[in-house]
């Protein structure tokens, strides 16, 4: 049985998904486009879509009752590798040292709305 998870902390679904599902002791959730929650808006540069997109991503997480602490793996979409040095300085931010989530990080030829990255996870809840 799975759990829908939903939060307006994050932006809303821009397509027949949820933003995540709670599945046993697992949390999935969708991948999370750099767009604020409250003004729709999407920042320049790859170091504030990287941020926008983590703290969506942190905020589908806690709407499931779980923490940053608890994401097991992430993938990172990205339509730039050359800015994986740039995404890298910012995704350490949100992950503690010693305890970091197993990733993967691939380039992509286009995401939803044009943005420059992706990020999904799967967290323990």
């Amino acid at each position: 049985m799975k759990t829908p998870v939903a939060t307006k902390n994050a932006p809303a679904a821009i397509g027949p998904y949820a933003q995540g599902n709670i599945v046993g002791n697992l949390l999935f959730a969708s991948g999370q486009i750099p767009v604020d929650p409250e003004t729709g808006i999407i920042p320049e540069g790859i170091e504030a879509q990287a941020t926008q997109s983590l703290k969506n991503v942190k905020a589908i997480v806690e709407a499931a009752g779980s923490s940053m602490e608890k994401v097991i793996k992430t993938t990172v979409f990205m339509k730039d590798m050359n800015d994986f040095g740039k995404m890298n300085a910012i995704y350490a931010t949100f992950f503690t040292e010693g305890q970091y989530p197993s990733r993967s990080a691939v380039e992509v030829a286009r995401l939803p709305k044009d943005v420059l990255i992706e990020i999904e996870v799967i967290a323990e809840v």
